[in-house]
């Protein structure tokens, strides 16, 4: 099943508050795992990109700081506090 029919069988799904909440937290555990393999694999001085969910472009930086779930990209054009589970290696 791709991303798309998953979707689709949510939305016209006729599922239970009880299985969407159980969906949720599926979803939760999945992006909290994916943001502690993130943060072991990337330290400061790491060049990485991600993609703006504002305005949908790629950019490419350094880390300048990790935290908990957040790690500081120097782009040259700015500062910018990302989400570890957006980021991925040059």
């Amino acid at each position: 099943m791709n991303v798309s029919q998953i979707n689709t069988a949510i939305i016209q799904g006729t599922f239970t508050n009880t299985e969407l909440s159980s969906m949720i937290d599926a979803v939760k555990f999945a992006k909290a795992k994916l943001t502690n393999r993130v943060k072991f694999t990337i330290s400061n001085g790491s060049k990485v990109k991600f993609t703006s969910q504002k305005n949908g472009m790629t950019y490419s930086g350094t880390v300048e700081k990790v935290a908990i779930k957040f790690a500081t990209v120097n782009t040259g054009q700015g500062r910018w506090k990302v989400p570890m589970n957006m980021l991925e290696s040059a």
